[in-house]
């Protein structure tokens, strides 16, 4: 791995900590005096804070499925992408290490608490099937990759696209945190399932598949309707 490549993996690393550790620290930490709109904000602004940190570095993906829709519509290469995936998920379980280590610190029961994980059935506050958890995660990460796609092509919005890219990801928790913790991101989704394994609960790692799959097809969804739309490939 050239050098360049490995500063964009290590800027990636620390953007998926970041994004996991405050969105995911929200929910379990602050979730019930914040609420819904709380811990929209808080992942939605960890985005805005990277994107003007580390996006002049990686492009700021922090996110499988952002890079999976990049890499589909040739804005780079497998190498980048798989190089990326393994950065990001990386990123994710050292954040959630990290917020264990905090709870248990501030004597918080993570059991009840929980690590921001996402479900569906009884892992879910409405009880959502598999299918509508899959179906709903397929079109959040449509939505915010297609918006991600949009925003950094053209020279006229790519200036603001932090900002836009952050709150695109607050609208689009909005509506799924109450249906599935709002995936959008297998990294983001990986890490602290694994870790809830050790505390007696295996549900999230059980179901964390539905969270890996569901981002990446939305984001190849994505990618297709992008280029379908616009009537090109880029480059």
């Amino acid at each position: 791995m050239d050098n360049t490549l490995m500063r964009k993996c290590g800027a990636e690393l620390l953007g998926t900590f970041t994004l996991t550790l405050f969105g995911c620290g929200t929910a379990a930490i602050a979730g019930q005096a914040v609420g819904t709109v709380g811990i929209a904000l808080a992942f939605g602004l960890s985005i805005v804070c990277m994107a003007f940190a580390i996006g002049h570095i990686s492009g700021c993906h922090i996110n499988p499925a952002v890079s999976l829709g990049v890499f589909l519509a040739k804005r780079m290469t497998a190498k980048e992408m798989v190089a990326y995936w393994v950065a990001q998920f990386i990123g994710g379980i050292l954040a959630a290490a990290v917020l264990v280590f905090i709870m248990q610190s501030s004597g918080l029961d993570i059991a009840t608490a929980g690590l921001g994980c996402n479900g569906f059935g009884d892992a879910s506050s409405v009880g959502i099937s598999l299918g509508g958890a899959f179906v709903v995660e397929v079109i959040l990460t449509c939505v915010f990759v297609m918006t991600i796609l949009g925003v950094t092509g053209h020279e006229n919005t790519s200036a603001y696209a932090g900002l836009i890219i952050g709150l695109t990801l607050v609208f689009v928790h909005l509506f799924g945190i109450a249906l599935t913790g709002t995936s959008v991101n297998p990294a983001r989704s990986f890490g602290p399932a694994l870790f809830m394994t050790f505390f007696g609960n295996g549900t999230p790692l059980a179901q964390v598949w539905v969270f890996i799959v569901a981002p990446l097809v939305g984001a190849a969804f994505a990618a297709g309707l992008y280029q379908f739309l616009t009537g090109k490939e880029e480059a």
